[in-house]
């Protein structure tokens, strides 16, 4: 007998501690929704093949579910909020940077064009306009210089045939002068022997 109760003592104290261990078990599962249905589960009674849960623990159960999935509507809810948040502001950067690339190009045209006597010339345009009057003016100047050195020279041989022909008028006169005294003096000559006869 005293065998039996031994055993009956020893049975009844690892039932109580498998329960003690099993209630701390319990009690220290974090207090997930799962871990929530287990535990209800676990402390509710059985009657036949049913479960008996009490009105209390149901009730909690029911209430930590209904603030889980209050809590998770509010963190989809926010967690929607920074997606549209971040959806926004990707439009307006992708915006901007279709904005940038649009002035880039029109920047690369410009760059490319150059406004010429209000036309948009290409730069290898503009490069042959501007060589082509930079040659011309040349082709000008060295007209005119051509024609500067022949006009000096032909001024220069004018000068000189109008100072050898002023010499020679100058020396012409001289001779006329002294031809027409010359010729006074043998009137006057005349005369006197007219006049002394």
């Amino acid at each position: 007998m005293r065998y039996i109760n031994l055993l009956i003592t020893l049975l009844l104290t690892t039932t109580i501690f498998s329960q003690t261990n099993s209630k701390k078990y319990l009690d220290s599962l974090p207090n997930t929704i799962e871990n929530q249905f287990v535990k209800t589960y676990k402390k509710s009674g059985s009657y036949q093949v049913y479960k008996v849960i009490k009105k209390t623990s149901f009730l909690k159960l029911q209430e930590n579910i209904i603030d889980s999935v209050k809590a998770l509507k509010k963190d989809i809810e926010e967690k929607q909020n920074v997606i549209n948040t971040h959806e926004k502001t990707i439009t307006e950067l992708n915006n901007k940077i279709e904005g940038l690339n649009n002035n880039l190009n029109t920047a690369i045209g410009k760059e490319d064009k150059i406004a010429f006597i209000g036309i948009q010339l290409t730069k290898t345009s503009y490069n042959t306009i501007v060589w082509g009057i930079i040659l011309g003016l040349l082709v000008g100047l060295f007209f005119f210089i051509f024609q500067f050195k022949n006009s000096l020279s032909a001024t220069k041989k004018a000068k000189k045939d109008l100072s050898e022909v002023e010499e020679e008028f100058e020396l012409h006169r001289k001779k006329a002068i002294e031809r027409e005294q010359k010729l006074r003096r043998q009137l006057q000559d005349e005369i006197n022997k007219q006049r002394g006869i």
